[in-house]
């Protein structure tokens, strides 16, 4: 019998992947401060499901599409002076809306809402967890390829200018490394909660690392421990997998940030 025919296994292995690729793509969120476009991006997946289905078209496919043309949405707006919380807030909640009406009039199909909403790891089949570790794949080559150049056009625009470097263009490497991270990790741990996963061990590894790769690599390593010490207490506990990933992960950058305090004052 292959490993892979262990559900635990194909749990563990999408929730590493998920994190090996939802690290350093936060880290790029945290520093933009793009944390509600990140969230707005993933309430977007719910209506690439609606689509996807009334469509007869592959889910996965549905919510890339949908996450992409979200993104590239919000990211033009940021650069006309358009991207108020107010109007992040009504396109977030907007689209989420429009997906659920949506999926409420697609009687003929029996659809799990929840396992959208929240995710349900433990349902992951060889196909799925085939094409995470594809988009896995494709961002983390994505973020190697553009590294140095996301980072000066992070840092300062102007700079970035300087050196050669389109902001612009960056911009939309990450926005399109953004909709493919929600499109795979929506099984993981939903459509509401993987701006979670996206900022949290990001935040987390801020606190400890002395450089931005040191930081990248911490926030893959946070991730891929809460979600392989949150898939282990919601099997032990019966708790909600996505949700409690999340928490564990929530668990850890609130650890980290009380021992940084602790120490900040010791040092005084």
């Amino acid at each position: 019998m292959s490993y892979l025919d262990d559900f635990l296994v194909r749990a563990a292995l999408a929730g590493i992947g998920v994190a090996l690729a939802a690290g350093p793509l936060g880290c790029f969120v945290v520093w933009r401060r793009m944390a509600y476009i990140g969230d707005a991006t993933a309430h977007a997946a719910i209506l690439g499901v609606a689509l996807a289905l009334a469509l007869s078209i592959s889910v996965s496919a549905g919510i890339m599409v949908v996450c992409l043309l979200m993104a590239t949405a919000v990211s033009g707006m940021s650069g006309r002076g358009l991207s108020g919380d107010a109007l992040l807030g009504v396109m977030a909640h907007g689209t989420l809306a429009f997906g659920l009406v949506g999926v409420s009039f697609l009687q003929g199909n029996r659809i799990d809402l929840n396992s959208y909403l929240f995710g349900d790891i433990l349902a992951v089949s060889p196909t799925d967890l085939g094409v995470i570790w594809g988009g896995v794949l494709i961002i983390l080559g994505l973020l190697w390829w553009r590294w140095s150049a996301l980072l000066t056009s992070t840092m300062s625009e102007d700079l970035a200018f300087a050196a050669g470097i389109n902001p612009r263009r960056e911009q939309f490497v990450l926005t399109v490394a953004l909709a493919l991270v929600v499109a795979v990790a929506i099984k993981v741990v939903g459509a509401l909660l993987i701006a979670a996963l996206l900022i949290i061990p990001a935040a987390t590894a801020r606190a400890l690392a002395r450089s931005p790769e040191t930081m990248a690599v911490l926030a893959a390593l946070i991730g891929a421990a809460s979600a392989l010490g949150g898939l282990g207490a919601a099997f032990a506990f019966d708790t909600p997998t996505g949700p409690t990933i999340v928490s564990l992960a929530a668990v850890f950058f609130t650890v980290s940030a009380m021992t940084r305090l602790a120490w900040g004052v010791r040092g005084t």
